[in-house]
């Protein structure tokens, strides 16, 4: 090493470095950057993170410090212009020192935040969205879908612990006119950056099953310009825009209107609004069907009473006519009772005519046929044992005939021509009785029995 080469301590190093940023930097600037996290500590103070991004990437990120005495006044302004504390990941104009500690290294001190400027790119914001928006024609897309008739069933997304929930619930449940409204709560977070994407993840949940419900309802209560940023998102807008049902809003008190109601089929101020819109969806149906009813019964009444007027001249006409008509009637049938019984006397007379004669042919009838019976008999007596003595000569020749054919099948008679049996096994060899080398085997000719043992078997097939 050198003896004309210097050495510096790290302290050394980072005061100088300290010393020429406070001497370059010795003014105060308004810096526009994304605040991504706050980080207050216990003690009061806020370390936040902050950002620029371009293209959705971090082009620049550096540490920042508010001490409390700054950020308890910075607040407040926050409070009392936006009408909601000061947030994470939102675009700020700040005032801030550039600050470099020999321990903590390079950060802006932030002096000061400008509130109206929080308002302003909100406003920036809401006007892309509504720009992209037009570009698809999805402005008016929802608006654009059939209300159902009676809004029954519905779909409502909102915080679980949410006052605009509770109001809107308790109007429909406690409705003087007893209307039934089927209810299935999405919670998601209604407010804050986790808004949108929260709100979105419970629209698709509640497409997979929309066929149960007639409409979404998006409710929540009362807030600030901040606290209802999330409603100008694109992403979230166009989900609504784009939902096969009906969604309805109502997200509290605004004094300017967000992209997600004016997209939405029906916007309401308060949720309580809201619910006072499907009551009064059922009075638009109920009070044509009551008008109905009454003078469905009016018509009702009026044609029965001239119907039973009718009844009742028609049962008197009917009752004169049918007397007059069984006098008739009883007339005709004595007459054709007196006609029926000279008709009946004839026919009987006639019949037991035809009997009589009758009987008289049956008598001579079955004479004859008894002497033509007892001819034929005789006949059969007299040829009888002519009959008797051929049958039997023939059945005598037919016996003689099928013994010599027994004979002649004898096993013995088919020896004597020259043949033999084989046996083995006491059965003759056969296919179902074969016979293999070593098996013992009887052969049987006319005068002889062989006993012969297989020395070897050839198949001839």
């Amino acid at each position: 090493m050198s003896q004309e080469q210097q050495i510096f301590t790290l302290k050394q190093v980072v005061s100088s470095i300290r010393k020429t940023i406070e001497t370059r930097y010795n003014k105060t600037y308004w810096v526009k950057a994304e605040m991504h996290k706050l980080n207050k500590y216990q003690s009061g103070h806020c370390f936040p993170e902050l950002l620029q991004k371009e293209d959705h990437k971090i082009v620049a990120q550096i540490s920042g410090s508010i001490w409390k005495h700054n950020f308890e006044r910075i607040n407040q302004r926050f409070i009392d212009v936006v009408k909601e504390p000061l947030k994470e990941d939102t675009t700020l104009l700040m005032q801030v020192k550039v600050s470099f500690h020999e321990t903590y290294g390079l950060s802006l001190q932030i002096l000061d935040i400008d509130p109206n400027f929080a308002l302003g790119e909100l406003q920036r914001e809401r006007q892309e969205t509504l720009k992209k928006l037009k570009a698809k024609d999805l402005i008016n897309a929802n608006q654009q879908i059939p209300f159902p008739l009676l809004p029954k069933r519905v779909a409502v997304i909102s915080a679980e612990s949410s006052k605009g929930l509770s109001d809107f619930m308790q109007v429909l449940d406690k409705n003087e006119w007893g209307y039934s409204f089927f209810t299935m709560l999405y919670p998601s977070y209604v407010q804050g950056d986790m808004a949108a994407d929260s709100i979105i993840k419970q629209l698709e949940n509640i497409k997979s099953v929309q066929h149960h419900f007639d409409i979404v309802v998006i409710v929540r209560g009362g807030g600030g310009e901040i606290g209802l940023s999330c409603y100008n998102k694109y992403s979230l807008c166009e989900a609504i825009a784009t939902f096969p049902l009906p969604v309805l809003t109502g997200i509290g008190h605004s004094t300017n209107m967000t992209v997600a109601e004016m997209i939405a089929y029906r916007y309401a101020i308060t949720p309580t609004e809201l619910a006072d819109f499907l009551i009064q969806a059922f009075h638009n149906f109920s009070a044509p069907v009551n008008d109905a009813i009454q003078t469905i019964q009016f018509a009702t009444k009026a044609l029965l009473d001239f119907h039973k007027n009718r009844l009742n001249q028609t049962v008197q006409s009917y009752q004169s006519g049918t007397e007059r008509l069984l006098v008739q009637l009883n007339h005709q049938l004595l007459r054709k009772g007196s006609e029926l019984k000279d008709n009946v006397q004839g026919q009987l007379n006639k019949q037991h005519q035809r009997l009589q004669h009758a009987e008289h042919q049956l008598g001579s009838d079955s004479k004859a046929l008894l002497q033509r019976q007892k001819n034929a008999l005789n006949e059969v007596k007299k040829n009888l044992p002519y009959f008797m003595k051929t049958i039997f000569e023939r059945s005598l020749n037919n016996v003689e005939k099928l013994e010599q054919s027994v004979r002649l099948m004898d096993p013995i008679n088919v020896l004597k021509r020259g043949y033999s049996i084989t046996t083995a096994r006491g059965k003759t060899v056969n296919e179902n009785n074969p016979v293999k080398p070593g098996d013992v085997i009887i052969t049987r000719t006319t005068n002889y029995l062989i006993e012969s043992e297989v020395k070897k078997k050839k198949d001839e097939r």
